[in-house]
């Protein structure tokens, strides 16, 4: 047939037989299955969230549920990675950094809209010696598992906790050798999942003169950026230890001389009643719901509770710490 001039008008045929796929294209014709749940996929914005809201709950002990609270928060990037403890937001950034919270870096976002609180920020990260580092948005929002940061990140390093033994023996042998005036006093956490709850308590140890507060390892908050802002820096000067058995531990104390005191509502002791005050006394508080847990119930010397109107089901944990710690320490000093 003729092409009237016009190259490529006819078709050229190959020589000899066409060869087959070998199956190649059946198999590819049966696809790859159904597409994944979007949180399954590692790079979608819902896996993000769901590895985030499991590390929150496993931080409070409640498999079921989980959020990050504004201000501070730690989570897992989409590469599987642990963030680092953050403070996200300009005041909450302002107000670490005025409670004198260790930090390693405070991250400015790129060409950042200066406002007062940046600015004072600024100045207070230069009087610490923090390094100042430029970060790009998505840097930050890798950072904050996507937080609402405002340009504004301060870096917290992964606190350093004491061995509750340790801490005991040593504030034991110190008060024998006069080296301390008071008793040994400590505060010890059953079930406590909040961290601003941890951070009024050991603000409050702070200002009652404990030796220390204890914290299980397990199902129960740790010294995050939201303890350490609440406490308003008193963690500085409180040591906490995290006992991996919160009941071994507390057997240990009452080895070593050391009352165990559990506060509870139902208490076998009113508050102003105690006779203990003056003696080396660890007190163990509950949680708000479940309170005292049957083991560290049975671990303790005696059970306290605070006299209060019987309109008033039951105190706050930190609260109940506070009014506590004021009343052995209004004894010790009479």
């Amino acid at each position: 047939m003729a092409n009237n001039g016009r190259p490529g008008a006819m078709r050229k045929a190959k020589k000899g037989p066409s060869g087959g796929t070998g199956g190649l294209g059946r198999k590819a014709l049966e696809g790859k299955g159904p597409t994944p749940k979007a949180e399954e996929r590692p790079y979608h914005k819902a896996f993000k969230n769901k590895q985030l809201a499991e590390r929150s709950a496993a931080k409070r002990g409640d498999p079921k549920r989980g959020d990050a609270r504004a201000g501070g928060r730690s989570g897992t990037n989409v590469r599987g990675k642990v963030a680092e403890e953050v403070v996200t937001g300009r005041n909450s950034v302002v107000e670490a950094l005025r409670a004198g919270i260790p930090a390693k870096a405070l991250h400015v976002a790129v060409r950042i809209d200066m406002d007062d609180r940046v600015r004072e920020s600024l100045k207070m990260a230069a009087e610490r010696g923090l390094p100042v580092m430029e970060t790009h948005k998505p840097e930050l929002d890798r950072m904050t598992n996507e937080a609402v940061h405002q340009g504004l990140v301060l870096q917290i390093p992964p606190y350093e906790y004491a061995d509750p033994t340790d801490l005991a023996s040593e504030t034991l042998e110190a008060w024998k050798k006069g080296h301390i005036r008071n008793a040994p006093l400590f505060v010890a956490l059953d079930g406590i999942t909040d961290p601003r709850n941890l951070g009024a308590i050991i603000r409050s140890a702070s200002a009652f003169s404990a030796h220390g507060v204890i914290v299980p390892e397990r199902r129960a908050v740790g010294v995050t950026a939201s303890a350490w802002k609440t406490s308003a820096g008193a963690a500085v000067r409180v040591p906490v230890a995290r006992a991996g058995n919160l009941n071994n531990t507390l057997k240990t104390f009452k080895k070593m001389g050391i009352f165990v005191l559990g506060l509870d509502g139902d208490g076998d002791v009113s508050l102003p009643s105690i006779v203990l005050a003056k003696e080396p006394i660890c007190i163990v508080v509950g949680s708000e719901g479940k309170g005292l847990s049957r083991l560290v119930r049975e671990n303790c010397d005696q059970i306290v509770s605070i006299p209060i109107d019987s309109a008033m089901e039951s105190l706050n944990a930190s609260m109940a710490v506070g009014i506590t710690l004021y009343e052995i320490s209004r004894q010790r000093a009479s």
